[in-house]
Formats: C-alpha cells, structure tokens, sequence
C-alpha cells in the first residue's frame, strides 16, 4: 500500500504526521513518500492550506492536524 503525505519544509505538522505514519508502520504495511508541495506548483495551489495531507491510494485521508486514529481506522478497513 502507498501513503504519501504532502508536506513543506519546516512544518511541526507535518513532523508530526510523519511521527504518525511511522508508528503506523509498527501495525500496518506500507511505504511513505514524501510529498514537498513548493517543489511542485500546483501541488502548492491544492494544499498549501491544508498540509500535511495524507493520501493513502489516491484517497485524501486527512490534512491539518493529523489524527492517528483516523488513519489507523482507514488502514484497518484497507486491509
């Protein structure tokens, strides 16, 4: 399973989201790609008021302050 997470430097939310994914990882399989939004224009346009955002298979997860149980329960039902 793929779970990429929009993020920009120096963001505490996305350290934490990040924090979030790899203690998911302990439970769950699946790889992390990391997503810089200033790397990429319109990636910037679409987030940048909601990073982090998690997308787990094309699917928006949740963005902002990431809960750990609401992606756990996603990977749960992916399952």
């Amino acid at each position: 399973m793929q779970v990429n997470v929009y993020i920009k430097e120096n963001c505490s939310l996305c350290d934490d989201a990040k924090t979030i994914l790899e203690l998911l990882q302990t439970e769950f399989s699946f790889s992390i790609e990391e997503i810089d939004i200033y790397k990429n224009d319109s990636l910037l346009e679409k987030y940048h008021l909601l990073i982090p955002v998690i997308e787990i298979d094309h699917t928006i997860v949740d963005s902002g302050i990431i809960d750990y149980e609401n992606i756990a329960n996603f990977l749960k039902n992916k399952k």
